[in-house]
């Protein structure tokens, strides 16, 4: 039995620097582009969710989650910058939705990846895929 949807996938949005450079208003209308991009696939039933995240937060390790330290620290041309959650039918759907990303010409790289219906550890159905069925 597989573990991956059948038509759930994320898009991760990595690199936080890619408008460095840009005037404000060439930022402006390339935000403005990229809301307009969610906001179409939202209309046609294919983006779930998603939202940028914060530069800041932190990073939880160690045995019991005692570790805590201010994070993440990846570069910020890998470090994740948002997501959306997408309901498609194919992996191929999904990448030529990634390759729309407005930040794409900018140095921003998106990564697709399948979201799992079931823990493969517990056999439980995961949030996401709830979501997903409960969309469909």
């Amino acid at each position: 039995m597989s573990t991956e949807t059948k038509n759930g996938y994320m898009l991760i949005f990595r690199g936080t620097d890619w408008h460095k450079g840009l005037s404000p208003e060439e930022m402006q209308q390339v935000s403005g582009r990229w809301m307009a991009w969610f906001k179409r696939l939202t209309e046609q039933g294919k983006a779930v969710a998603g939202n940028p995240l914060e530069r800041e937060g932190k990073v939880v390790s160690g045995k019991n989650g005692r570790v805590v330290a201010d994070g993440p620290f990846a570069e910020s041309k890998e470090a994740i910058g948002g997501y959306f959650l997408l309901k498609v039918d194919s992996l191929d759907e999904a990448v030529a939705i990634a390759q729309e990303c407005p930040g794409l010409p900018y140095g921003a790289k998106v990564e697709v990846r399948p979201v799992m219906a079931q823990c493969p550890l517990s056999g439980e159905a995961v949030p996401e895929a709830q979501l997903m069925e409960a969309t469909a």
